[in-house]
């Protein structure tokens, strides 16, 4: 695939690697931001991944109510200074992030946040789906891994494209905010409130027991 002289210029900007480095972990990555980045620093390249390691405990709680109190999202945000906490590229990146939150509504923060037993299931409902339509064995396992990856894409946060730019993706925002700020930058926790989110079926559980109850 072809790659843009702008977005190699951007993932130097980002992680100080040289353009061949960077112009390579973006053929490598085909394209996406946020796993060149990942690539260089695997490489040792990229040094971001050395303020990445650093302890982050300052930062803000961030909140945002969307549709008139329909929806509510609460999310901590840490770097290592209260300077940087005060300044607007952090209270941005606060604010951007509730958005993408309440507009994407991961269920996890990152893909190791997943139960076990939850990832194994929705590998067997894959691998049913991909034998269904009769593809060659030897190519299954590829499949499923396939739709696992999109998976953790549509629920995991960090892995989830960008709602406000949908060239990179939440990871690669926070390293490309780690690099322009100076200081390392995590996403602790977050809670999104859908309004009645539950009730229904609370109520139909609630129903079912009753009628067991009267039979």
């Amino acid at each position: 695939m072809g790659i843009k002289a702008a977005d190699v210029k951007e993932l130097r900007t980002i992680t100080g690697a040289g353009m061949m480095d960077c112009k390579k972990a973006l053929v490598e990555c085909e394209g996406n931001m946020g796993n060149a980045v990942d690539f260089l620093r695997k490489k040792g390249i990229a040094s971001a991944a050395k303020k990445a390691g650093r302890i982050a405990t300052e930062g803000a709680v961030g909140s945002y109510i969307h549709g008139a109190g329909k929806i509510g999202v609460l999310v901590e945000v840490n770097c290592e200074t209260d300077f940087v906490t005060k300044t607007d590229a952090f209270q941005d990146l606060v604010k951007d992030i509730c958005m993408h939150i309440a507009a994407a509504n991961p269920l996890y923060l990152k893909r190791e946040d997943i139960p076990a037993e939850t990832i194994e299931k929705e590998r067997e409902i894959y691998k049913e789906q991909a034998l269904q339509t009769g593809k060659p064995e030897k190519v299954i396992d590829r499949i499923v891994d396939g739709k696992l990856e999109k998976h953790f894409k549509d629920v995991c946060l960090l892995d989830q494209t960008f709602v406000k730019d949908t060239d990179k993706d939440i990871k690669g925002l926070i390293v490309e905010k780690i690099s322009s700020i100076g200081e390392n930058i995590s996403i602790r926790r977050f809670a999104r409130f859908h309004l009645g989110e539950g009730l229904q079926k609370k109520s139909e559980d609630f129903a079912s027991e009753v009628a067991e109850m009267t039979k």
